[in-house]
């Protein structure tokens, strides 16, 4: 336990950057759902039959098979985690000028591909912009727009298309069976390869067992299959719904493409055999995998969630509807309508959760996905101004989530009084994980 001056203290120390607070600092912990998880008995006895062998490995070769009977693809190359994933494949797909489209690009995967020079573009449907949406599916593509942009731009110009599921930056909203069938028909068409940011399959999954109705009588793992055959490949953190602290996949079907991939893994993650994990986690990766479709698990990740959602609405907070499944997203911008989006809401909040109970959460919005205009010399805000709460798997109690929202209720209370925050110092890309800010 700390003290609110101590935390306070703690704020000024860091320049009220909530990543630079130790973690002995913080009470619950729900800025990030990755790698923050608990493992099970099975994923620690997996551990110790780890098989750390440089190359060639056992641990591998049963990783190996239980992604391609859960997923379908050929080639599974291992990562460290999944921006290793995500830098792969773009840096041997990408040149500078190219287009990819993406329902919603997350943070490293956006600067991922910006890194190549290519132009990342987010396609969601209207209704996955407004909060308030009730829409099943608010994680889906914009159909026409994907045709209009392919049109406009070129098919020459566009390596690949990715779809996100679930849709992180816009609420934990899933995706579809019937969008992710449709996108890839749209894409059959000029040719153009579909790729999955799946490190929230299983949850996606079930969303489309719960809210698509050809698929309540279907099991999670025949759904996960189903959706990874309409692409050609993926990219997965395991530190979602692997289930572990670390590791994370590159899938394909494509041979040539695999090959660069892993002769670049072998220059900067290691052996495609391990790629820049120890035997013991792929052995963990392979356990979470399977254990992540078991749905008495993911029926109570989404309760879990739900109730953290609906109790804060009880409070007065607006929140990304319907829930998602793996966080609950506060809409900053109307619940701390007082503070323009340039002096960021979402982390003004988040800074007054850690001061009052020493809860740690992420702003999503103008500080992760802000832009510099720069024939203006403005920023332009983020579309959405959110602050997310993370929930890690396997991990807390009931007692933890009412304690949050206690919390929550006496931040809400005394809203008027948050002030907003400026920028007065920042790297050129990924800010939000190092940028300095001071209270207004």
């Amino acid at each position: 336990m700390t003290s609110e001056e101590e935390r306070v203290n703690a704020l000024e120390q860091v320049n009220y950057n909530l990543f630079k607070i130790p973690a002995h600092m913080i009470l619950i912990d729900l800025l990030t759902d990755s790698g923050t998880g608990a493992m099970s008995s099975e994923q620690w006895a997996g551990i110790m039959r780890g098989d750390e062998s440089y190359a060639g490995s056992a641990s591998f070769e049963r990783l190996e098979k239980t992604a391609q009977e859960l997923f379908g693809f050929k080639h599974i190359i291992p990562t460290h985690q999944g921006r290793a994933a995500e830098r792969i494949l773009f840096s041997t797909i990408c040149k500078k000028g190219d287009i990819i489209p993406n329902n919603t690009h997350f943070d490293t995967t956006r600067a991922n591909v910006e890194s190549q020079g290519a132009l990342a573009i987010d396609l969601v449907i209207p209704e996955g912009l407004d909060p308030s949406n009730t829409h099943p599916f608010k994680g889906n593509m914009d159909i026409i727009k994907l045709e209009e942009l392919i049109k406009n731009k070129g098919e020459e110009n566009i390596p690949v298309c990715l779809l996100t599921i679930t849709n992180n930056s816009g609420g934990g909203q899933p995706v579809s069976m019937d969008n992710i069938r449709s996108v890839r028909k749209v894409l059959d068409i000029y040719g153009i390869p579909l790729y999955l940011d799946a490190c929230r399959f299983a949850e996606n999954a079930y969303f489309i067992k719960l809210r698509e109705p050809k698929y309540k009588d279907a099991n999670v793992k025949d759904i996960v299959l189903e959706m990874m055959s309409f692409a050609e490949g993926c990219t997965i953190s395991a530190k979602k719904d692997g289930l572990v602290n670390i590791g994370g996949l590159l899938c394909t079907n494509n041979d040539s493409l695999a090959k660069k991939e892993k002769d670049l893994l072998i220059l900067t993650e290691g052996y495609p055999t391990y790629g820049g994990l120890a035997g013991r986690d792929l052995e963990a990766m392979s356990v979470g995998l399977k254990e992540v479709m078991n749905e008495d698990y993911l029926q109570y990740r989404l309760a879990q969630a739900k109730y953290l959602g609906e109790h804060l609405m009880r409070i007065g907070y607006d929140t990304i509807q319907p829930p998602g499944g793996h966080a609950i997203y506060i809409d900053a911008k109307s619940t701390l309508d007082h503070i323009p989006p340039l002096e960021f809401p979402g982390h003004a909040l988040a800074i007054e959760l850690y001061k009052t109970g020493g809860i740690r959460s992420c702003e999503i919005g103008t500080v992760m996905f802000g832009k510099i205009d720069k024939a203006r010399g403005k920023e332009i805000p983020a579309k959405m101004e959110l602050l997310r709460l993370a929930l890690p798997r396997r991990t807390h109690t009931q007692s933890h989530i009412d304690y949050v929202l206690e919390v929550a209720k006496d931040v809400f209370d005394r809203k008027k009084n948050i002030k907003g925050l400026k920028i007065i110092d920042q790297p050129k890309t990924l800010r939000h994980f190092t940028a300095s800010f001071q209270l207004l």
